[in-house]
């Protein structure tokens, strides 16, 4: 079941922000936490961010962070390690969901 934005934007206001995790390795692991993002950092760089989706398809959204990668996303931290991700995050398959990570909250669009 697809929830309505309008009810998810509402649901976001209420929970804690969403916080960065940072995982030292090559690659990222099997289980996700349920909010949180992770951060894939290798050597001191940092290769990706992922996360479940939060329309709660539970989906694994893995974002590249290196230059080389097409597309690539740009990742932030606010204060309380509070995660910011640029551009959108727009999944093409699965459900669809369409949203903006802005100071560890999901913005719906």
């Amino acid at each position: 079941m697809r929830w309505p934005k309008w009810l998810l934007n509402g649901l976001e206001r209420l929970m804690p922000a969403r916080r960065l995790v940072v995982v030292e390795g090559e690659s990222l692991p099997n289980s996700l936490p349920s909010r949180d993002l992770v951060l894939l950092r290798d050597a001191g760089e940092d290769w990706s961010v992922a996360m479940r989706c939060p329309c709660g398809c539970k989906q694994r959204v893995e974002l590249p962070l290196i230059p080389e990668a097409k597309p690539r996303w740009s990742l932030r931290l606010e204060k309380g390690r509070r995660p910011t991700l640029s551009p959108s995050v727009w999944l093409r398959e699965g459900c669809r969901s369409h949203y903006f990570v802005r100071g560890g909250r999901v913005r719906w669009v």
